[in-house]
C-alpha cells in the first residue's frame, strides 16, 4: 500500500477463455494440485507473457493445458480480483470455435456446464462473469452453488 492507501502491487494479467459449445454450455476446468485454489473450478486460461496479446496468450495457454487450438477469441469483459496470492486483471474472451480433442495436460478435470453450474467450488473471480452470462441468457436465480 502507498501512503495514500492505494494498492501498489502489480496486476497479474490473465487471459481467460469462456468456451461455448453450440448448445451454449460453458467449459469449466478444475485447478490442478500444486496451484493456489487447487480443486476449484474455473474458466481455463493463464498469464500473459511479455509481448503477448490477450488472444495470443489464450491460444498458447489452451494449447498447453487442454490440447485445443482456438480459432478466434472475442475479448468481452475485463475484471479485477484480489486473491490472497495475487492481484489479477482478468481478460474474459468468448471462444466459439476450436480444433483438436481436449486433453487434460495438467491432470485437471473438465465439465461442460449450463447455468446454474453443477460444479463447485468455483473460483471467486468468475462470479461477476457468471452473473453477466446469466443476464445475457435471461437466467434468473443462482448461477453457482458456492
Amino acid at each position: 500500500m502507498s501512503a495514500d492507501g492505494r494498492d501498489t502491487r502489480q496486476h497479474t494479467e490473465v487471459a481467460v477463455g469462456i468456451l461455448l459449445r453450440d448448445d451454449d454450455a460453458l467449459l469449466l476446468t478444475s485447478r490442478p494440485e500444486g496451484k493456489p485454489y487447487a480443486g476449484y473450478w474455473e474458466f481455463p486460461g493463464g498469464k500473459l507473457e511479455a509481448g503477448e496479446t490477450v488472444e495470443q496468450a489464450l491460444r498458447r495457454e489452451l494449447q498447453e493445458e487442454l490440447g485445443v487450438t482456438i480459432d478466434r477469441a472475442e475479448v468481452w469483459k475485463v475484471t479485477e480480483h484480489d486473491y490472497p496470492h495475487a492481484l489479477v486483471r482478468l481478460h474474459w474472451c468468448k471462444v466459439r470455435r476450436w480444433q483438436g480433442d481436449f486433453e487434460m495436460r495438467e491432470g485437471q478435470s473438465m465439465s461442460w456446464q449450463q447455468l446454474p453450474l453443477q460444479v463447485s467450488p468455483v473460483l471467486p473471480g468468475a462470479y461477476p462473469v457468471l452473473d453477466w452470462l446469466a443476464q445475457e441468457r435471461g437466467h434468473t436465480g443462482a448461477v453457482h452453488s458456492d
